[in-house]
């Protein structure tokens, strides 16, 4: 661990800013919830969420969906970091952990047996934003807290934690690359991410929120699902069959952008994408001009954290968007924004320091990303 990669994590890493809705809503300002400084409501948002305090430790799930991408399996082995610590295993009787594919069937299933099991709280990245009406009524029935976070559903019944993902994929990354493009014409392939997902939904919204106001740029569109492999083959098929790209707008898993430009020897064209290691690394040794914008894995641990505080009584603001840290490829820096001594995997904005949650890769590789 050196000095440098010490100090970014603890230092440098953006605050968080959180979600929470909850059985009855009340009509609490910010100064009045748990944490402030960490769960900011997202703009306009006033109320507030709260249940009836309960007696810990707590019995609380983790219910993650598509499996595969690294930045689900971090977010996973730093929510288990997290619960070990002891500030924070003494509110913690039981932790589950279970990844259930892309299938929403399997995922409802899952939550349903945690909530039959009288779990006391389960945190979701929810495979469709639309599909949990039936599941959310039976948690309040139940008593269960639910807190949804990254790809949110669309109820405003359940406690929400996520990024601005217009603002984050349009109004930063997107116009980044556009205003890095020396002409604003020409062809800008985007790299979607996995279908029928919220999150996928509202990235692409703020892709042509921006692209659309130039005429002369036309879009062409492919399906990489968050999956290094798959971005690398879709991209590399689009650059075979149209040629050469002004610009690439990818979501995540955007080491495949990289890679296949590189197989391809197709010039250096600004790029936007995610805070992989290798992704950031691409763009400074194929001194390719772009950004790097992330959301990091320390959600988890957010998401959890937000779910004690519901048990114990406070109150959470109903709806929370999270910072986007983001740097060009000309600003980035070795142990600040990409690691050498690091795999291409490691997610390079780990932390939320504004929550007092701070991770260092020993601390994180010491769990497993698996099922219980």
């Amino acid at each position: 661990m050196t000095p440098k990669l010490n100090n970014y994590l603890l230092r440098s890493l953006p605050a968080i800013a959180c979600v929470a809705v909850a059985a009855t809503a009340s009509l609490t300002y910010a100064a009045d919830t748990f944490l402030p400084a960490c769960y900011k409501p997202a703009a306009g948002v006033t109320s507030t969420i709260s249940y009836p305090a309960r007696k810990g430790p707590y019995r609380v799930a983790l219910v993650n969906g598509h499996t595969g991408i690294p930045w689900r399996m971090q977010m996973i082995q730093q929510t288990r970091a997290w619960a070990a610590r002891p500030d924070v295993a003494k509110d913690i009787k039981e932790l589950k952990v279970v990844s259930t594919g892309a299938d929403v069937a399997s995922q409802i299933a899952a939550i349903d047996n945690f909530i039959q099991a009288g779990y006391d709280a389960i945190a979701f990245i929810a495979v469709n934003p639309k599909a949990f009406d039936a599941v959310i009524r039976r948690a309040k029935k139940a008593g269960t807290v639910l807190v949804s976070f990254d790809n949110p559903v669309d109820s405003p019944d359940v406690v929400r934690i996520t990024p601005e993902w217009i603002e984050f994929e349009g109004d930063i990354k997107t116009k980044a690359v556009v205003d890095l493009m020396p002409v604003k014409k020409g062809r800008v392939l985007e790299v979607r991410g996995l279908p029928g997902n919220s999150t996928d939904r509202d990235r692409h919204a703020g892709v042509r929120k921006i692209l659309d106001q130039y005429k002369d740029i036309s879009v062409t569109e492919v399906t990489g699902n968050w999956d290094t492999g798959t971005v690398q083959k879709v991209v590399a098929d689009a650059i075979a069959v149209n040629g050469k790209f002004d610009a690439v707008v990818c979501q995540h898993g955007c080491r495949g952008v990289t890679n296949a430009m590189k197989a391809a020897n197709h010039p250096p064209v600004p790029v936007g994408g995610d805070a992989e290691n290798g992704f950031v690394k691409a763009l400074v040794d194929q001194k390719i001009p772009g950004i790097s914008v992330s959301t990091s894995p320390g959600q988890g641990p957010v998401a959890m954290n937000a779910a004690i505080a519901l048990l114990q009584g406070k109150a959470l603001p109903s709806l929370v968007n999270l910072p986007t840290p983001n740097v060009l490829t000309k600003d980035m820096k070795p142990n600040v924004n990409y690691f050498p001594d690091l795999p291409d995997s490691y997610e390079t904005v780990s932390s939320y320091g504004s929550c007092g949650i701070s991770f260092t890769p020993d601390e994180i590789n010491k769990f497993n990303p698996d099922n219980n």
